[in-house]
């Protein structure tokens, strides 16, 4: 085929391809006509429904199905013979240029992979983080579950860390009380720091009904805006006070986590598995930011396509707001102070697949299994989440894309000059 490209930017390319009408025609026709054997309309008996009820209901769908797989198979036949790579999804549209007879001519504006040019691994210096679950990190999690199950017995004495205060309280700020009227409840676990700690640090010692007062400055980002960054004089009152107690690891406790014989080895074997998955999940989380922050540093002057960096800033300030409103807030949704970011992404994603295209690194399917399985074991049916991913393209081709760059960071990695940095589990999981 000869094709004709037209440069229209620095990465920017154009093309236009044509496709056979009659492919189309033929095509959708012998699809209606399968759909027509079997379709059960109301009012017609099966097989026997009018091509003209068919092609109504059925015909947009089945004609825009099938000219998108032909325009894919255009566009693609039209690129093969090209040396460079394509990065993103081309955007396909009708062309205004003449059509031969029985043909459908289409443009195609997309953008191309920058040039890389020598690859050379070994220049890069990778930190690859080591850890290994211990039998103390699973005392701790066993410890966490069972603070996780406490429970709270009101006491007479003061305040202390570790306990349950339900509080009141009222500020005073240049000469405004707030609230108005009353106080504004409050609870904490003194120590916990889901108050304010000087709040907190005041409500140790207090015994039910007892209150005080203290002077302090709240900080500039304080989400009422009436406190944030200035002096105020708070009035606590312990409304009541509660100490935890936490239930014994027996058989009944163990029971309740899904280990139905209550045995502890299988208990702790258990949590060994869950905490083995984490681990290697923030290990391979700093792997590749430890890899990508090294690309960066070598290839970061490389200009990326503009349109794939839009695209991957809309996303992410996609992603950011949904988080938000989950939340219960709302941010703005400009994609700008995202480029930046975005640009870094987008040049990782480019040159970990170039990496692989030049050196023909290929999905490992045991990879993909082991990482399925693990995916599965979370589940009470691991079995039917396996096959849920089985059955499901966009699914599946997610969970690829996932092993497949992981895989190319660990070969990155391997070429690379690399140190090992053993870490305690506790900091391997620390978010950075």
């Amino acid at each position: 085929m000869q094709v004709s490209i037209e440069s229209t930017g620095d990465l920017g390319r154009r093309v236009v391809f044509r496709v056979p009408s009659v492919d189309l025609d033929h095509k959708v026709g012998s699809r209606l006509r399968e759909i027509a054997r079997d379709a059960r309309i109301k009012g017609f008996r099966p097989g026997k429904v009018p091509t003209s009820v068919i092609e109504k209901r059925f015909g947009p769908q089945v004609r825009a199905e099938i000219l998108e797989g032909l325009l894919r198979d255009g566009f693609g036949d039209a690129m093969r013979d090209q040396t460079f790579q394509i990065a993103g999804n081309p955007r396909i549209e009708p062309s205004d240029e003449p059509a031969g007879e029985g043909e459908l001519a289409y443009v195609a504006d997309f953008e191309v992979v920058p040039e890389f040019g020598e690859i050379d691994l070994a220049a890069l210096n990778v930190v690859r983080n080591t850890s290994a679950v211990k039998d103390a990190d699973i005392d701790r999690m066993i410890d966490n579950l069972r603070e996780q199950r406490r429970s709270w017995s009101p006491v007479e004495r003061a305040a202390r860390e570790g306990d349950l205060v339900d509080a009141e309280m009222f500020s005073e700020v240049e000469g405004k009380r707030m609230p108005a009227e009353g106080a504004e409840a409050g609870t904490t676990v003194i120590g916990s720091g889901m108050l304010y700690p000087p709040l907190e640090e005041a409500l140790a010692g207090l015994a039910v009904g007892e209150s005080k007062a203290i002077d302090l400055e709240f900080p500039s980002d304080w989400p009422v805006s009436e406190l944030a960054g200035k002096p105020a004089r708070m009035t606590l009152k312990a409304v009541q006070v509660a100490e935890p107690s936490l239930p014994e690891v027996d058989h009944h406790f163990i029971r309740s986590f899904g280990i139905k014989s209550g045995e502890m080895e299988q208990f702790r074997n258990e949590i060994r598995s869950n905490l083995e998955r984490e681990l290697k999940g923030a290990l391979m989380y700093r792997l590749r930011r430890a890899v990508g922050e090294q690309i960066i540093e070598k290839y970061g002057q490389i200009a990326m396509p503009p349109k794939l960096v839009e695209l991957e800033a809309k996303n992410m300030v996609e992603t950011a707001a949904q988080n938000a409103r989950e939340q219960g807030q709302d941010i703005a949704t400009d994609p700008a102070p995202y480029m930046d970011a975005a640009a870094k992404r987008v040049l990782i994603g480019l040159f970990t697949g170039e990496v692989a295209r030049r050196n023909r690194l290929q999905l490992d399917r045991n990879r993909l299994m082991e990482t399925m399985r693990l995916i599965a074991s979370t589940y009470e049916e691991p079995d039917q989440v396996i096959e849920l991913y089985r059955n499901d393209p966009q699914l599946l081709g997610g969970l690829q894309n996932r092993v497949m760059e992981e895989q190319v960071t660990d070969w990155i990695a391997e070429q690379a000059q690399h140190t090992e940095q053993p870490l305690s589990f506790q900091d391997a999981i620390r978010a950075e």
